[in-house]
Parts: structure tokens; C-alpha cells; sequence
């Protein structure tokens, strides 16, 4: 199961979320509460394992833009969470490793997931970092032929439900592991890893592992 925590802040909640199991941590350059600055994610980042997958997090931002910020924060994934088509979806694949897609459950994105061609599809509601709970029976629509992070209100008490119903590829969560906004709660995050991973029944094959390939910003210099 490939846990995603999303919306880090702090160099302080990256570490934690890592040395509690987490396969890949967020940064959210789209206007939230927790917004960070790349520079800021840069000088995270350092301290990070190189098999952390580190995602920038952009809402129908500009491919170009989206390039850009990912070179000065020096991370290895994009995240698109706004309203891209598949044609500028395809802007940002031909340039970055890895590209999530973020779709509403039960919109018509959702039920044509398989045209944006990324990575991974991430399911969410339609507030994202609401914390609102998705109907999960919404997913049945996602096409079989793309893998599914499951997100959207997630905590610890309610993703094994969501793993074993939904089956998905992974799980992202944001608020769920919260004492405050843009602040992670150790307990949480320890509890939401260890239920997903015993929760899920068997781990798809994935798609992109960077432990076998790690970034080299300095090749783009």
C-alpha cells in the first residue's frame, strides 16, 4: 500500500511522516492554508531520503510555471489538482517523472480517469482538504485500467474501511493526520499508516519505483 502525506509544512512533519513509513510527501503550491514556498520545500527536501517520492502539489497552473517550481524545489513528482484537461495534463507528463491526476468522485474526469494518461488517478471529493468523506461507491466508475489512490477525508479510523472497499493502489491524506491546519499529529500519522498497510489485500504493481530511480536535479543545470 503506497501511503502519500500531503500538505507538509515543516521540515519537522516531513521527517516524522518518513520515519513513520510514508512512501511520498506533499507540498501544495495551489493557495491553501498550507501553501509553501519552494524554496522552503527545497531546503526540506535535502534532508529527505532519496526513495522519498516528494510531490508538488499545482491547481491549473501554467506547465511552464509548473516546471519551473519543480527544478527550484528540486522534487521528483507533480500532483495536478484543479480543473486540467487531458491536453494540458499531457504538457506537464512530457516534462515530469511522475504525474498524479486528481479527479472528483463521480464526475465525468473520474469516469474518463484513463485519458490524462499519468501515473496515478487520485480520487478526492469535491472540497479537497475539506475533510469532508467521499462516497466510496463512486470509485466503481474510475476505469479498471488505471491505479487508484484513494483520498478525501480520510483518518485514521476510517481508511482500512476505504482499502478494503475501494482496493486502491495507494491513499493520500491531509487534514486526517491534523492537530491544525498545516501541522501533523504524530499518533495520527503512526495510526493511519500502520491501518492502511494492514488493511490492504495485495499491492499492485507500481509504476514508477524511485527507490530504482532516484532524481538528479543537477543533470538539468
Amino acid at each position: 500500500m503506497f501511503v502519500k502525506i500531503c500538505g507538509i509544512t515543516n521540515e519537522e512533519d516531513a521527517l516524522l511522516a518518513v520515519a513513520m513509513g510514508a512512501d511520498a510527501i506533499g507540498f501544495i503550491f495551489a493557495p491553501s492554508p498550507r501553501q509553501i514556498a519552494p524554496t522552503k520545500v527545497r531546503e526540506i527536501v535535502k534532508r529527505l531520503p532519496s526513495e522519498i517520492l516528494t510531490v508538488g502539489v499545482f491547481r491549473d497552473e501554467h506547465p511552464l510555471r509548473i516546471t519551473e517550481v519543480m527544478k527550484s524545489a528540486r522534487l521528483q513528482g507533480v500532483q495536478l489538482h484543479g480543473h486540467e484537461t487531458p491536453q494540458a495534463t499531457f504538457e506537464v507528463v512530457k516534462s515530469a517523472r511522475f504525474v498524479i491526476k486528481a479527479v472528483v468522485a463521480g464526475s465525468e474526469d473520474a469516469r474518463r480517469a484513463y485519458e490524462f494518461n499519468t501515473d496515478v488517478i487520485l480520487v478526492d471529493g469535491v472540497s479537497p482538504g475539506s475533510g469532508q468523506v467521499l462516497d466510496w461507491s463512486l470509485l466503481s466508475e474510475i476505469p479498471d485500467t488505471v491505479l487508484v489512490m484513494l483520498s478525501g477525508g480520510l483518518t485514521p479510523e476510517n481508511v482500512a474501511d476505504g482499502v478494503k472497499l475501494v482496493k486502491p493502489w495507494g491513499v493520500d491524506v491531509c487534514s486526517g493526520v491534523e492537530k491544525s491546519p498545516g501541522h501533523k499529529d504524530p499518533l495520527k500519522l503512526r495510526r493511519f499508516i500502520a491501518a492502511a498497510r494492514a488493511a490492504e489485500l495485495k499491492q499492485p504493481e507500481v509504476p514508477w519505483d524511485p527507490k530504482n530511480q532516484p532524481y538528479d536535479w543537477a543533470e538539468d543545470e
